[in-house]
């Protein structure tokens, strides 16, 4: 018996190219286990082959957004995030929202409080 697996389109809000961020191991993680990504950070740059973009683009076929930008920081996303549609966001440690993941269960869209690197990990994602 084969498991379909399904690779989620992921838009990675904080990307960095540290590799002691979360953020950029997250990617890498992502890219190791077959998923597409786009990357969204503050400074330009390249890791992976994948440019880091720093205006907020309007990319196609989101199914997931993870978070890796504090709450306080997080205001400037909403609509943005919201306008992608993404099937859902997921709010790593550090940066939980309640009013931000009001505003996308409103809209429709899936909140999921979790680390993406251990959802990777353990066959979640």
């Amino acid at each position: 018996m084969y498991k379909l697996i399904y690779m989620k389109k992921t838009l990675v809000i904080g990307a960095s190219n540290n590799p002691e961020r979360y953020s950029y191991k997250a990617a890498e993680k992502l890219l190791n286990y077959g998923h597409e990504i786009e990357l969204l950070g503050l400074r330009p740059d390249v890791i992976f082959g994948r440019t880091i973009d720093t205006d907020k683009k309007a990319y196609e076929g989101i199914d997931t957004v993870t978070l890796y930008v504090g709450p306080k920081n997080q205001p400037d996303y909403y609509n943005y995030v919201v306008s992608l549609k993404p099937v859902r966001v997921i709010f790593n440690p550090g940066t939980e929202n309640p009013e931000f993941e009001q505003l996308l269960e409103k809209n429709g869209i899936q909140v999921e409080v979790a680390c993406t690197l251990v959802l990777l990990g353990i066959g979640q994602y």
